[in-house]
This record gives C-alpha cells, structure tokens and sequence, in this order.
C-alpha cells in the first residue's frame, strides 16, 4: 500500500462499481488514520462516503494526469487492477491505440475494424528498430523475436493466446506475413510464400463462426519457420492440437460448422464440382443445426478459390485437390443417412437400400454401398474366441454414424497438415535457428464446460505457470545485473492445481482408468473423483457442486470452472468400429485408402480410437486425453528451450461492435491471460527505475545545495534517505535507482510541493513590485487629474462670461431684424400690388392681339396645312409599311443566325458570312445614315419656312398693329379670324416638327439597335473563338498530363525490371560460381556452355553476330536472337562454324523454347537445379524485351496523339484567320508535303540500294572488287578525320586497358568521358572503314566490359559515377552520328553501321549505373537517416531538462544505443550526400541528373524519418521538433547551396517539416485547429491526428492535447479533401523514373584528346 500522505484533499483513487468495476473520484478531504470513512466526490459530482476498517481497505491511488495514455503499463506509478484497465480504456477508445505493453507482454484489444497499419510501408519502418523506441505493434515483437534470432543465435517462440474472437488468429497471420517479408524479401524464395499460402487452407478446415467470433479456430497450431545462416527463410513445420471434432456432427444455435463445408456448396455451380452432387447448406444435416448459413461480409465461394489457389501453391495437384472436395462432400452426404429403428424395442436399424445419401457417398468415396449399410446398423463382438454379429440400435447407429464422420474429418485434417509440411520443408540447407508462433486458445468457461473446455484450461494452466516463471526469471535477472541486495519474489504458482489434472490419480489418470473399464460411465468417474479428491486426500482446488452429482469444480488460476461429466468417456475414447475403417481402406480412391492405410501403420491414432472385437493391450495410450497431454508436454519442452515472447488478444465486446469497451469483460480477460499477474509481480519489487542522469534531471531542486550533473550518483545517494526515510522502498543499483510503487508519485508529490512554494514567493515579490507601481500610477493620476479639474473649471467660468456677453448682443440684433422685418414685408406688399394691377391690364390688351393674330393666321395658312398634311400622311403610311416589311425581314435574319451561333458545326460557315453580313451592315448603316441626312436637311428647310413664316407673321402683326392705331375701330372679326389662322398654322408648324422628331428617333433607335447587334455578334464570335481555342488548349493539357503520367510510370515500371533484372541476373552469376565451384571439388573440368558464350562477346569475331548475341541483355538462346531474316540469312552464309554453334546451343534447351512458345509456367515443387535456374533467367529477359517494346509502342502511339491534338489545335487557330491567309497556308502546307514526301522516297531508294549493294559485296566479293584490294562497301569520307584506329588484334587490349582492368586511382584521374570519347572514336574509324563487323563487335564488348565493371565495384561511388558518365556520353555519342538523329544535319555524316539496339543497350546501362549509384547511397543512409534526423542533439542543451515523467524499461533484447562519437549525426547524412555530389560534380554529369538522384535520395530521408516520428512517442514534443526542424534546415541549406532545390529535392521535405510545425503549434484553441489544417497541407488526416494523439509533454511548462482539441482537428478535416492515400505511414519503396535528357556532345576530334600513358593504348593510331 502506498504512503497515507499521498491520501490528501485532491487526490484520484479508484472504487469498486458493479457496471464499469471501478470509477475514478477525488478525496473531499484528507485522510488520517483511524478515519472510518472517506469522503469522495464521483466524476458526475455526487458526494459519497467511502467506508475504511483499516489502512488495508484505502482505495487504490490514480496516476498523475501526464500518465494517462501510457504505451507500457508497467511504467504508471501505481500498478494495480484499476489503473491497468483506464489505460487500455483510455489508449483504445481515446487514442484508437489496440496495441499497449505490459512488461514484455504484448496486449492486443480486437478493434473489429479494418485499420490502415499492417501495410508493408509498417513493415519497412519497424523493420531494424528498437522495441522500446517504436509505439506497441505486432510488428514490434516479431522484429524484437527476428533480432534476437539472428544476434543471440537462439530459438524464439511468440506464444499468442486470448478468448474466442479476440483475434489470436489475425495476430498470428500478420506476425508470419512479418518474417515472410523481412526473412524473404532479399532472397525472394518460394518458402515464405508457402508460408502465407498455409493460412488460407488451415483457416477453411480449422475455422469456424461461432457465437463469439466468426473466424474462430477450433484448434490450437504451433508454426516453426526455419531460418538459415543469412536470416532467411529456408523452411516451416506446424504441429496441430486437439481439433474440435465434434463440430463436424453438431453445431450449436447460431454458429456454423467448418468453413470449407460452406464453400464447397456454395461453388456447387462450377462445372468441375457438379460431380459432387451438392445442394445449399441448409440441406445437409451437419451444416443446417446453427441456423447460421452464411456470415456478414464474407463470400464463400471467394474464399474457397483463395483455397484452392494456396493448394496450387503448396504444390498440390487439382486431382488430389478434388479428391479432398469429394472426401470432405461424402462427408456432408453422410450425415443425411436416414436411419431407421425397427424391432418391438427399437432395438435393431436398418438403412434403406435405395437411400440416396448413402449411394452419394459410397459412389465418391469408392465404396460398397451395400457393406457400409450393413456396418453402420451391425458391430461384431468376439466371445469366446467365436466373433458375433450384433445388430445396434437407431440411437447407437447414429452415433457410429457420426464417430466415423468425426474421424473421416480427422483423418483429412492429419493428412492435409502433414501435406502442408511436406510442402514446407525444403532442401536449401539446415535451419539453424527457428521462430515458433503458437496461435492457441486462451482460456474458457461457457454455462456448460465439457471435455474441450477441460483440456483447453489444463493447457492454459501449463502456459501460464511457464509464464508466471519466465516473468519472475526476468525480473529477477534485472536486480542481479544492477547488484541489488533482493529477496526472493512470491508469486502464485499453479503446480497444485497441475498435478490435480495430471498427477498420479489425477483427472486424466482417473478418466483413463475408466476409459478401461468394460462397463465405465461417466457417474462412476465421477464417484471416484469425489472419493479421491474430497474424502480420501481433500485437494485445495477441487470442489463438488452443491446441486450436482454429476458435475465437478475445478479452481483454475483464471477462474472457479464447474465441468459437466456427460460425454467425457465418449469424447476421450473417440472410437469408431474396425468394420468400417476396413471398408475405407478397400475404397477405390487412392487417396481414401492412403489415409486409412497410413492409420493401419502407425502405433497409434492422431486423434482416436479404432475399437475392434478383441481389445488391444495399453489401450490408454490412444486416448485424446493421453496424446494431448504428450503432445502439449512435448509444446512446454519446446518453449521452455526458446526465448518467449508473449501476446495477450482481448475481446472488448460481445457484440462484435468496433471500438466498444466492456470493463467487466475486459477485466475477467486481463485476470485470465495473466497480465495482471505480470502486474503484480513488478508491483512486488521495484516497478519504477530511473537512471541516476534521468532522476538528476528531474528531481534536481530538492537536491540540497549546488549540484553538478557529473555527480549525479552520489548527488541521489546522499538525497534519497532524507527525501525518502524508509530505506525498504528503494534501492540504489549499479546504473539506476529502483523505487517501489508510490514512491515517483511521493517524489512527484515533493517536488510539486517545492515549486509550489518557490511559486508563493515569486508571487509575493511580483504582488509587492505590481503594488508600489500601482500606488506610483494612482498619484501621479491623482496630480493629474486636479491639475485638469482646475483648468476645467476656470474655462466653464470664461465660457459663462463669453455666453452672457453674447446674449446680449444677440437680443439686440434680433429685434433690430424683426422690425426691419416687418417694413420690408409691407414695402413688399405694396410693390406686389401695383405690379398685379398693372400685369392684369396688360395681359388683358395682349390677349386682344392674340385673337386678332390667330384670325388672320387661321385663315391665311389653313388650305395649306390641309394638303401638306395629306401629303405627310400617305408618306408616313408608306414609310411604316416599308419599316415593317425590314424590321420583319431583319428579325427572321437574327433568329436564322442566332440559331446558327448555337451550334458548333455552322461555326466555319458562320464565319465565312460574317464579312458578307458586316458589309450589308455597313451598307445599312450608310444608307440609313442618309436617309438621316436627307430627313436633317427637310427638316432645316422646314424650319426656315417656317422662320419665313414667322417673320412673315411678325410684319403682319406689325403693320395690323400700326393700322390699328391708325383706324381708331378696328373689325373685331377679321381680326379673330386672323388671330385663328395664326394659331392654326402655329400648331400645325408644330405637330409637324414634333412628328418629324418622333420619325427621326425611331430611326436613331434602329440605327443603334443594329450597330449593338452587330458589337453583340462580334463579341459573341469572339468568345467563342476564345473559348474554343480554351477548350482545345485544356484538352490537349489534360491529354498531356495524362500520357505523360502514364509515360512516367511505364518508365517507372520498366526500371524496376531493369532493377529486378539486375538483381536476378547477379543472382544467377552467384549460382553459377557455386556451381562450378562445386564441379570443381568434384572434379570436373569443363566449362558450362552458358558461360563461354556469355564471355564470347569480349573476344573479337569475324562472324557478324546479331547485336542481341553480343549484349548482356540476350544470353538466352531463343531464334530471335537475330534482328532481321537478313541477318539469318548472312550468318548461315558466310559462318557455317556459328551456324553449328548455334544448332547445338538451340538443341540444348528445346524444353526451354517449347514453354516459351506455350507460355506454361514450371512446377513450383520441383527442385530448381542450375539449369533451371538459367532458363527462368533467360525466360526473363525475354519478359523484359517484350515489355521495352511495349513500352516503345505506347510511346510511339503517344507521340501520334500527341501530333494529332497539336494539329487539331492548328486548324481550330488557323479557322478563326482570314479566308487569304488560311489559302496561303494551305498551299504552303501542300507544298512542304510534296516535299517531304520527295525526299522519303529518295531516302526509301538511297536505303535500299546501300543494304544490296553491301550484300552483293558480301556475297559475291569477287566480282565487285579485285583480289589484291578489296574496296568497302562504303568508301571513308575525305571530311571525317581525326579519329582513332583500333586493329582487331587490340580490341581485347582496348577493352581491357580501358574499362575490365583499370585501377581506380588511374580511372578516377582521368578527365570525365575519356573512355567513352575513345571507344567512339575508334568504333567511328571502324564504321567509316566499311567494317560493320569491327563497329559492332568492339561496341558490344564495351557495353559488356563496362557492366561487368559496374557489378566489380558495386560498392564504389565514384567508379559507379564514372562508368555512369560514360555510358550516357557514349549513348549520346552514338545517337548524335545514328542515321535519324543526323537527316536534319548537314554537317554530321551518319554512321553507316545500324546501333539502334546497342543505344537502347546503353539506355539500360545507363539506368542500371543509376540506380547502383543511388542503392549505394541508399544503403549508407539506411541506418543512419532516424538517428541523425530525430534523436541527434544538434542544438547541445535544448531538450536536457525535457526528460519524461516515468520512461519505459528497455527490454531484454533491445540493443544498446552507441554513445560518444558513434552517434550518427546531421554530419553523417550530409556527408554521404557529399560524397554522392563530389562523385557526381566530379564526372560532370548534367544537372538535371543530379536534382533527380537528390530528390530520389531527400524523399527516403522525409518518409523514413517522419515515419518513425508516426511511430515513435518519445520523439512527439516541442523541443524535439525544435531539433528535427534545426536537422531538417541544416539538409535544405546544403541542397540550396549546391543549387540542387528546383529538382524537388526540398519540396520532398515539405510532409517532414509540416509534421514538425504540427509539434510546434499550439494546440488549444479553435483558431490553433484551423491554423493546423490550414498549415499542414502535405500531411493526410491519419497522420496529422496521429502526431496528435502523440504528443507527449516533456516538461511541466507543456500540456498534453485534449481529446476535444483533437475532435474538433478531425470535424475540421472532414471538409478537407487531400487527396492522400489511405494509408498512415509514406511508402519508402516509391522510387522516382529517372529521365536522361539528350545533350548533344560537341564535335569530337582526336587531337582534342589528353590520353595518358597510364592507359597504355598507345598501339592505337590517329587517322
């Protein structure tokens, strides 16, 4: 029990509550002893009391809050039952974390989920780790087993168990899928694949769904992989244990038998299985008794090709596969046998002889209807040494029936596993160490436990007491490593309980004995259990059930079990009669009676029984019981000599739910598994250990005095005894100090007690310093604010006496401005007066001459304004009728061509009208701006009329008026009328100008209507013109991205065969050394024919040899060797010695070109010898000629789309141009055509005229050419000079001098290319000679010699960049002088010889030298990329006080961590990039070739790092991110200061770099969510969540992210779509295709070169 001052107001202990077995509350007060109660306070918030009788009743303490989470359960602070469940509660549903440690236990909770973290990318990062570095996975412990394999040389067992459904299955599938690929990923053997292939088929016939789990094994299987001296898989055995049998004749409700019964009927459809004669599940007895036929997600009939594929692979032919199907379907027929009763008891049977079920089944197994009939109603009994013939009852037949059903299943079960072994051992060598995976059930107690359940706890029993000792073995070494003064750990050994089971009159003693028995039954074993174990001898953990005679109670170390005896004898005997194991063993099929043959042979049965008429002697040895205890004694003997490591599979739920938690299930789980007694064994000694650096670190302010970090020892021996008076609860050892539970939560408790009061007085001195400045700011505010009051006050005062002032004067002013006022408005009344008196009168005489004006204008004007308003009138109607007619014929014009803007196809004609349509608008435009002009100047003359008129009117009212005042009384009436006329003709003159007007907008609205139709029309065309060429761009840019992404990743694929074939092809030189190493000891002195002919290439020919003959690339012998029938047709003319070379290596290998022809794929069971070997090398190579042309064939065809979009383009572009322009184009066009196609058929001529006359001289020398000089088929051209003569006799010399035997010191000296230069020079001399032969054998043998020099320095950089630079100078050399590249070149003069397949030859080199170069580098960089990117303290001091609270104990097996100078650093990784440059600058490569080995080489850095940081929780806080971030900059500086950033080097780094950002971030605010999905967009929502739930506070100044804070991250980036893959970690397999751009050399002349002596090729002469 923890120290009672930790019992204090506020802190967490955990009480007992019946729903979720403990709940979490909070102290109310503190304890004291002698207290009765507690008072606590829940998590909801009620108050309770706790009752206490003494201090061994106190509840158990929480762990501190920065505990909660943890990744290794024995690193919390209180160790105890409570604490263990909240952290898996906690990592399961909060973290969605399935995987925790408990000491070296392995605890896996089943998600029922699919998760994205078995992919291999998981693989590759846990590949090579530490265990206590790595976050908790599956992975971990197969990689901590794998490594302890391979450096201790010891065998290894991963023991995995758990209850039905908690996936102990799974678990073991992905721990063999792990050594498959880490055991077999270098080798790529066909074990590993077995291996995997295994699981498939054990699952279909060992596996069923019951109520627990729908993928339950109803065995236990122990598999053990073999590993040879290298770590690779060579071989595997598997041992099976006590198969469930019974399931084949019963099911229970809801659960379903095997699943191989349900596949083969559900494939009853397939032709090959209607021989069968199956039906649906639901008609066979032994499947329809669940209910259940058919589980939720799964396809049977899938499954059952997955099973049958695994047979293929594990070499099992299909005839003996559908024997299987036919054994395991006479099975299902079986089981519908209708058995009858008859006699006056029922105490005969019969079968009918016309049941069809039995004729099935007789007919597929091959057997006598008629005798099984007999045998399955009858058994023989020997009495009296006479044998008898007893008929059985109905009850009794149908259980015969169903015991051989049971053991036909067993039978095949035994046959199939040993098969599967048979296939998976092999002869590659001896295993010398092995990894066993033992995928056993875990314990169990239903409501009715029987014989199964009986056997499956005893074996759980024996687990566990050898778990209980290797647990308490460990600890106990620790203490002695430290030399610790310890005593002796108690921990509950079962042994009692054990020897109960199987000790001397135990249960199986006593269930064997009456298995002997005639007359045994159940009831009296039974009786005489009771009799020996509770009144003879009383055992502790025996008991009888009070309300049962029947049944006995047994007290396991998981649990109090009651088992029911009915059925035990039955089950423990498993017999069947000998009768009917004889008619199997006559049975027609081959492979019925070689399972029932083989049983006649063994001592004795797998599992069962055969019971015939005369009993055999120590018939106790055949019992199930008997066996299983032999073959589980045999299991303890082979764990207890392996090193264990242990998984512990949970089921959270009955309901199968995803990520739902059940305590109390999980409880009754972790009780029965044993981790709580790994708990408590640590809880027992000293659970918490820290180095005496880490506790230095930590707990250094309640050290007294000033202390230095070099003394951190003797710092902790002096301190302990005064912080910790009980000496018992802690121990000092040689490198650590070991404290007993509570005492890190008591230290903890101290030293948040010192900084508490160091906290009290910073915040008096802070509290006091804020006062005197608070008390400085009130008086100088007080001073101030008087000092304005004042001033306000004396400028109210000034105010007051300005206001009274200016009343004054304003009352003054005011009744000044009212009386003036009131004059004005009087003044103003006076004058409006006169004014309207005077105004009436005056209008009264004007109106008098208004009716005197209108009369005589009336009169005068009123016959004239009727014609001309006639007039007006017949031309206005005629004008509206001519405006109608053009206004409809216009409209019906822009619906025509309204309706052919909408359709694309009218576009061109559209067009083409359009200057046609625009001069007709300009032509109406004209016409109506002149009919406007006209309309101006009839209007202008109007007026003037009118204004003559006016004028008119004026003299006349004149001289009226002066006739008027002369005629003192005028006639009233003519001047009325006059006045009328006036009037009239004024109107008239008016209406006319305002129509005149009206006409004159009408036609300015049209006018404007049709110039914006035609701005509408034009712009519309313009958009769409625009909008096309749009689309066609966008087209043509999508069609491009895609071909050349599929281009990039055809390439892709195309180097990594390149890269597979390297790899094969290395492989394969390997073998042939062994073998004729071997030949050698042996013997034997001849050379294999595939070497001298891969060695032939670099001797000179005379014979011209196909230039696939002469490249590494084609050392298969295959008839397409040879280009072209041309060049058969040459060799077999002029070199009969090649053609009876070639006759007998053809002849050699027939089988190898018959399957080629046939595509048929050799046996996988066969053994592979030698030559074998070479033919599947061959059959490669030829794979990867047929995908390079494939290849070429898509790049042709995109280059053909690719022209043709460009030339759809050019005709949309070219259809928006004028009608002259296109014409003049198209001529030229035409023109060029001509011309082009002039010049192909010159050039068709010239080619086939050069060729026939080579081969007339080559045929008929002699009538061509004279005897004594012998002209060449091509003369030399005068202008080719300064080049390099080789004679035949040095091209050995050449090439060995050159490239074979060079010194590194020599070839590194030499300038860049020179090799290259020289060997081009001397095939131009060649070439320009006539010899074809020479050019092509001297090329080839330099292809050749510089791949064999590239594989003798594999491991050097810089000989790698060499042979790099000068294979893609020569391949660049060679395509500059090829006959294609040189047709648009005056100036080259073109190779005559054809290169093209020693260019491509080349091509491949030169990705083959690539990829060397970066696998160098890669391999350099492997180990130390984690090392120095994430643990390297690059900036000293930055995370020393950030140490963990409580940190994880190192496993036994872990490596220990370099110190000092082997630490690998930022250094070392910038160093081997250097030397990757220097080797690269030095031979100077392009670059463009540069940025792509460097991005190539900067993504593994990113994705191997920043998966480790995904992996890894110790590296997820602030100041590690501080220094990764500082590492990460160091790497971006060196790329940018050797200008290698535009490759996308450092854009690789970008996922690294934001997941670092993520670390520094804050984490608690919504605005800090939103900053982090807006910031870290190069990261997907795994990863970022991930980073997330694992980031750890390393020091108080931190805190830990909430699970709210994450939520609200994971809601946010549901809107986000990222376009990232599923999976979490990055793929650090992705290689980038590398791209050679082609740079033409400059022109190349001998006397250009420096050749040194070193070289000694002096024999070659300059011509």
């Amino acid at each position: 029990m923890a120290s009672l001052e930790l019992y204090s107001k506020g802190a967490s202990v955990w009480i007992p509550e019946p729903d979720a077995v403990w709940v979490s509350a909070l102290l109310l007060q503190d304890y004291s002893p002698g207290d009765k109660h507690l008072q606590l306070q829940l998590s909801n918030g009620q108050e309770v009391q706790y009752p206490v009788g003494s201090i061994s009743d106190l509840p158990p303490l929480g762990n501190p809050a920065i505990l909660e989470g943890e990744n290794d359960l024995t690193a919390l602070s209180f160790l105890h039952e409570p604490a263990v469940l909240h952290n898996l509660r906690v990592r399961f549903l909060d973290y969605s974390s399935i995987y925790t440690y408990c000491g070296i236990v392995l605890v896996a909770i089943n998600p029922y989920d699919q998760l994205p973290i078995y992919g291999e990318e998981v693989i590759d990062a846990y590949s090579g780790q530490d265990m206590g570095d790595m976050e908790p996975h599956i992975f971990s412990v197969a990689e901590e087993a794998y490594r302890t394999m391979t450096r201790e040389e010891k065998n290894q067992s991963i023991i995995i168990s758990g209850e039905s459904g908690s996936g102990k299955t799974v678990s073991a599938k992905f721990t063999m899928r792990y050594f498959a690929v880490v055991g077999g990923a270098s080798q790529q053997t066909s074990v590993e694949e077995r291996v995997l292939a295994s699981n498939p088929i054990m699952e279909s016939i060992g596996n069923a769904k019951t109520t627990r789990n729908d993928n339950s094994s109803r065995f236990g299987k122990y598999i053990e992989i073999g590993f040879g001296r290298k770590g690779d898989i060579i071989a595997a055995h598997m041992r099976t244990y006590l198969l469930e049998k019974s399931r084949v004749v019963f099911q229970a409700s809801a659960e379903r038998n095997y699943h191989i019964f349900y596949q083969l009927c559900a494939s009853r459809e397939l032709p090959e299985m209607r021989s069968l004669k199956l039906d649906g599940p639901e008609h066979f007895r032994y499947t329809s008794q669940g209910g259940e036929m058919q589980i939720p997600g799964t396809d049977d009939l899938s499954d059952l090709e997955h099973t049958r594929n695994a047979f293929t692979i594990l070499g099992v032919q299909p005839d003996q596969q559908m024997e299987l199907f036919r054994i395991l379907s006479a099975v299902l027929h079986l089981g519908n046998v209708n058995i009858q009763a008859s006699g006056r008891s029922a105490e005969r049977s019969y079968i009918d002889a016309d049941d069809r079920s039995l004729a099935v089944f007789s007919k597929l197994l091959g057997l006598e209807g008629s005798q099984m009939a007999h045998w399955l109603c009858h058994r023989r009994l020997a009495v009296g040494g006479e044998m008898l013939v007893k008929p059985m009852t109905g009850q009794q037949a149908l259980e015969a029936r169903d015991a051989l059903a049971k053991h036909i299943y067993g039978q095949l079960f035994t046959w199939t596993v040993q098969r599967l072994n048979s296939a998976l051992h092999t002869q590659r060598g001896k295993t010398k160490s092995f990894i066993g995976v033992l995928d056993i059930y875990g314990f169990e107690t239903f409501d009715r436990n029987s014989f199964e359940q009986f056997c499956i706890n005893y074996a759980n029993e024996k687990l566990q007491q050898q778990f209980n000792r290797h647990v308490f073995h460990l600890e106990q070494e620790e203490y002695v490593r430290e030399e610790l003064a310890w005593s002796r750990i108690e921990f509950s050994d079962n042994q009692q309980c054990i020897n109960l089971i199987e000790g001397q009159l135990g249960l199986f003693d006593l269930l064997d004995e009456e298995c002997r028995m005639p007359k045994g039954s159940d009831e009296s074993w039974v009786r005489k259990l009771y009799d020996q174990h509770l009144t003879s001898k009383p055992h502790p953990h025996f008991r009888k059930p009070r309300m049962s005679n029947s049944a006995f109670i047994v007290l396991h170390f998981a649990d109090t079990v009651q088992y029911e005896c009915d059925s035990f004898l039955d089950k423990n005997r498993d017999t069947v009669f000998e009768e009917l194991i004889n008619i199997l063993k006559a049975s027609q099929s081959e492979l019925v009676a070689e399972l029932f043959q083989q049983q006649g042979n063994m001592p004795s049965v797998a599992n069962g029984s055969v019971r015939s008429g005369k009993r055999a002697t120590r018939e106790h040895k055949l019992t199930v019981g008997f066996q299983f205890r032999q073959s589980l004694q045999m299991l303890m003997d082979t764990l207890n000599s392996t090193t264990p490591h242990y998984v512990r599979c949970i089921k959270p739920n009955d309901l199968k739910e995803p990520f739902l938690f059940d305590p109390r299930r999980t409880v009754q789980q972790l009780r029965a598994c044993g981790v709580l007694e790994t708990i408590r064994i640590s809880a027992a000694g000293f659970p918490s250990r820290w180095t005496y650096e880490e506790f230095f670190s930590r707990y250094r302010l309640l050290l007294p005095g000033p202390q230095s970090p070099d003394q951190a020892q003797a710092a902790c021996r002096r301190a302990l005894p005064e912080l910790i008076p009980d000496q018992d609860q802690y121990c000092f050892g040689k490198t650590k100090v070991f404290f007993r539970a509570g005492q890190v939560a008591l230290l903890e408790r101290l030293r948040a007690e010192k900084l508490r009061l160091a906290a009290v007085i910073i915040q008096s001195r802070v509290k006091g310093w804020l006062a005197k400045i608070r008390y400085t700011r009130i008086c100088w505010a007080t001073v101030t604010i008087q000092r304005y009051c004042r001033g306000a006050l004396a400028r109210q005062l000034a105010l007051t006496l300005r206001y009274s002032k200016a009343a004054l004067v304003i009352q003054k002013t005011y009744r000044m401005v009212v009386v003036r006022q009131l004059f004005l408005m009087i003044r103003q009344a006076t004058i409006t007066i006169q004014a309207f008196t005077r105004g009436t009168l005056t209008r009264r005489r004007f109106r008098q001459l208004l009716v005197e004006r209108a009369t005589v204008l009336l009169q005068a004007r009123v016959r004239g304004w009727l014609a001309r308003r006639a007039y007006r009138r017949i031309h206005a109607a005629v004008l509206f009728m001519q405006c109608c007619a053009r206004r409809r014929a216009a409209r019906r014009e822009l619906l025509k061509l309204k309706t052919e803007a909408r359709s694309v196809e009218k576009y061109r004609e559209l067009n083409k009208g359009m200057e046609v349509k625009l001069m007709q608008l300009q032509l109406k435009a004209d016409h109506e701006a002149r009919e406007s002009a006209a309309l101006r100047e009839t209007l202008n003359t109007e007026r003037e009329a009118s204004s003559h008129e006016m004028g008119a009117l004026r003299a006349t009212i004149q001289k009226l008026e002066s006739q008027r005042q002369e005629k003192v009384q005028p006639s009233p009436v003519i001047s009325e009328k006059e006045l009328e006329k006036r009037w009239r003709a004024e109107e008239k003159a008016a209406q006319e100008i305002l129509q005149l007007k009206q006409e004159l907008q009408v036609l300015q609205k049209e006018k404007d209507s049709f110039c914006k139709e035609r701005e509408d029309l034009s712009a519309r065309l313009l958009q769409q013109e625009k909008a096309q060429e749009e689309c066609a761009q966008e087209t043509m840019a999508k069609a491009s991205a895609a071909l050349r992404a599929e281009l990039d990743e055809e390439r892709r694929k195309y180097q990594g065969l390149l890269r597979e074939f390297t790899r094969l092809e290395q492989r394969y030189d390997n073998l042939r050394e062994m073998s004729l190493l071997t030949e050698r000891t042996k013997g034997h002195r001849r050379t294999d024919s595939t070497q001298s002919l891969s060695l032939e290439p670099l001797s000179p020919s005379p014979v011209p040899l196909s230039p696939q003959s002469l490249t590494p690339l084609s050392l298969s012998p295959f008839p397409s060797a040879f280009s072209s029938p041309e060049m058969v047709r040459r060799v077999s003319v002029t070199s009969p010695s090649l053609d009876r070379k070639l006759s007998m290596w053809s002849s050699e290998t027939p089988m190898d070109q018959l399957m080629e022809r046939m595509d048929v794929a050799k046996d996988p069971a066969v053994k592979m010898k030698a030559e074998d070997l070479a033919h599947a090398y061959d059959a490669v190579r030829v794979a990867n000629k047929f995908l390079e042309s494939q290849l070429r064939g898509q790049y042709s065809q995109w280059e053909g789309d690719l022209e043709a979009l460009r030339f759809q383009l050019s005709q949309a572009i070219s259809g928006s141009s004028s009608t002259a322009e296109r014409q003049d184009l198209q001529e030229l066009l035409e023109a060029r055509e001509q011309e082009c196609v002039r010049l192909r058929r010159e050039l068709k001529e010239l080619k086939n005229t050069i060729p026939l006359r080579r081969l007339l001289a080559q045929v008929l020398p002699s009538s061509l050419t004279s005897e004594a000089s012998p002209s060449p088929s091509r003369p030399k051209p005068a202008s080719v000079t300064g080049l390099l003569e080789c004679r035949k006799k040095d091209e050995n010399k050449l090439i060995k001098n050159l490239i074979t035997d060079i010194r590194v010191d020599s070839a590194l000296s030499l300038p860049p290319g020179l090799p290259a230069r020289v060997l081009f020079l001397c095939v131009r001399h060649a070439d320009c000679s006539g010899d074809q032969t020479q050019a092509r054998s001297l090329c080839s043998a330099a292809v050749t010699a510089m791949k064999a020099a590239l594989k003798k320095h594999s491991n050097d950089v810089d000989m790698s960049a060499l042979w790099l630079k000068n294979a893609c100078l020569l391949h660049d050399l060679l395509t500059q002088y090829s006959p294609k590249q040189t047709l648009d070149s005056d100036d080259l003069v073109p190779l005559s010889t054809d290169l093209s397949d020693l260019i491509r030859a080349l091509s491949d080199l030169c990705i083959q030298a690539y990829q060397q170069l970066l696998s160098i580098t890669e391999k350099r960089l492997q180990n130390i990329i984690v090392p120095a990117m994430l643990e390297s303290e690059t900036i000293p001091g930055l995370s020393a006080s950030a140490v963990k609270l409580v940190t994880s104990r190192k496993r036994a097996g872990s490596d220990p961590r370099p110190v000092g100078g082997d630490v690998p650093t930022m250094a070392s990784v910038l160093r081997e990039l250097g030397a990757l440059h220097t080797a690269l600058t030095h031979q100077a490569l392009p670059l463009t070739q540069m940025e792509q080995a460097f991005h190539q080489l900067t993504y593994l850095i990113s994705a191997s790092a920043l998966n480790s940081l995904l992996l890894r929780k110790d590296m997820c806080c602030w100041s590690r991110g501080m220094q990764i971030r500082y590492n990460v900059s160091l790497l971006e500086e060196w790329l940018r200061s050797r200008g290698l950033q535009a490759g996308g080097a450092v854009a690789t780094l970008e996922p690294l770099i934001q997941a670092v950002q993520l670390l520094q971030a804050g984490k608690k605010t919504e605005v800090d969510a939103k900053a982090i999905v807006q910031t870290c967009t190069a990261l997907s929502s795994q990863k970022i969540v991930k980073i997330l739930t694992l980031y750890t506070p390393h020091s108080d100044l931190d805190e830990r992210v909430t699970l709210n804070f994450i939520r609200t991250v994971q809601g946010l980036l549901k809107g986000r779509s990222d376009g990232q893959p599923p999976q979490l970690l990055m793929d650090v397999r992705r290689v980038f295709p590398v791209t050679f751009p082609y740079l033409p050399p400059l022109a190349l002349h001998s006397e250009q070169l420096v050749i040194p002596d070193s070289l000694k090729i002096s024999f070659l002469r300059r011509a």
